[in-house]
């Protein structure tokens, strides 16, 4: 199996503010054709740490791609410190010329002399073209490894990449498929869950797993190799199987669908409708809920009751439960959960209340304690949790409880 490496380049990608989202996508893409990325290097503006970086991953790896640093002013260092970096001269393209020309030619602009810069390409070097920029792509092959550069915004990387540089590198990997699927896991602990499953995907080399915790929800990754793409499917259907079996309702999804889109299958399937009362969570399952298309099918109307004196004028709750009991606390949960879906008419209606801090915490009452009450016309019921995390994850994990709590009431009402 050939191994890749990947150079991000710009010293504002070592800032707080920025991000290398290129890297995430390139490793993806490489995956999907059998090769594995062995290592991530993010590198400012500076020649020195800049070459010795890239000489260091063409000696170790079978293909090096950067990104960025291929624009017309002074801190646009990498056309120079890679050509020095693979021994080579840089020389001046008169067609490479005529392309960024063309550019400005099509923004009504007149091309500034620093341009000029982009036309220079390391000495035998493939220039790749750039339909939605000015920075020209490369690609050279130096003692037998593959050194790509590309330039930084996705808009032009991604379509240069796609076109260019991914049908050689399929062609060099050879045929083979590389299949995933994500499991998602609710109401389980990471060390729970490999507790049960190490004994099953430790019988496989091929799928691999891993297990990762994310905001609110376990995730098991499975990735399967295979020349045959039929033969991938099926290694990571049977694994998939005996994981689902083995966690029983905690899986929620086999193929990395999200928790709301679970939940609006469900209500779908069942010709179920839904309403929302939220207090600590802001709308934020409402949100959640309305970003898949085909929401309005099942979801009819929620409402943000943050005061108190919302709860009692818009959901009904009596004045005297929030009195005795206090707005966070069972009783309030289910008095909104019932009074919600009294005045909406749905199948479901869902309710939570909470402390989602960092302040209004108590001894009996602490930050991150969140009530979720569910009304269905049967019954009426609620649970308790407590949630750690910041405000913003204390928020999250209760959205999400709050959606599981119905997956699997539904599911219940099913069996």
């Amino acid at each position: 199996m050939f191994s890749a490496e990947i150079i991000a380049i710009g010293s504002e990608l070592l800032t707080p503010t920025k991000t290398d989202t290129n890297s995430l996508w390139l490793t993806g893409k490489l995956n999907e054709i059998g090769i594995e990325v062995k290592l991530k290097t993010v590198v400012g503006d500076d020649e020195t740490r800049l070459e010795e970086t890239i000489k260091d991953a063409l000696r170790r790896s079978d293909i090096v791609i950067a990104t960025g640093g291929l624009g017309p002013t002074e801190d646009d260092i990498t056309r120079k410190v890679s050509a020095r970096a693979v021994n080579r001269e840089l020389v001046f393209r008169e067609d490479v010329l005529r392309e960024v020309a063309k550019r400005f030619e099509q923004i009504k602009r007149e091309m500034p002399e620093i341009n000029r810069r982009q036309a220079f390409v390391i000495e035998g070097a493939e220039v790749l073209p750039n339909p939605n920029g000015s920075a020209a792509g490369m690609s050279v092959e130096t003692d037998g490894k593959f050194f790509i550069i590309l330039p930084g915004p996705p808009r032009e990387n991604k379509p240069m990449f796609e076109n260019f540089i991914l049908p050689k590198l399929r062609e060099r990997a050879g045929e083979i498929f590389v299949k995933r699927r994500i499991l998602r896991v609710a109401g389980m602990g990471e060390s729970a869950v490999d507790e049960l499953i190490a004994p099953i995907y430790l019988q496989y080399e091929n799928p691999q797993t891993t297990i990762l915790f994310n905001r609110s929800e376990i995730e098991i990754n499975l990735t399967a190799q295979d020349k045959s793409e039929k033969q991938a499917d099926e290694l990571l259907e049977e694994v998939a199987t005996k994981i689902a079996a083995a966690l029983g309702s905690g899986v929620f999804a086999i193929n990395g669908e999200t928790m709301e889109e679970v939940v609006g299958n469900l209500l779908l399937q069942t010709g179920k409708t839904l309403s929302l009362a939220e207090s600590c969570t802001g709308g934020l399952i409402a949100e959640r809920l309305t970003e898949i298309s085909g929401s309005s099918g099942y979801f009819i109307e929620g409402v943000v009751a943050y005061a108190n004196q919302a709860k009692i004028r818009t959901l009904n709750v009596p004045a005297e439960l929030i009195e005795k009991y206090g707005a966070v606390s069972k009783e309030v949960a289910e008095a909104m959960a019932t009074g919600m879906r009294e005045r909406s008419g749905t199948d479901y209606a869902v309710s939570i209340t909470g402390i989602a801090g960092p302040n209004g915490g108590t001894a009996e009452k602490p930050v991150g304690l969140v009530f979720i009450g569910l009304s269905d016309g049967t019954e009426t019921k609620s649970i308790k949790i407590n949630l750690p995390g910041d405000r913003y994850l204390i928020r999250w994990r209760a959205s999400q409880a709050a959606l599981d709590f119905l997956r699997r009431t539904i599911l219940k009402k099913q069996n």
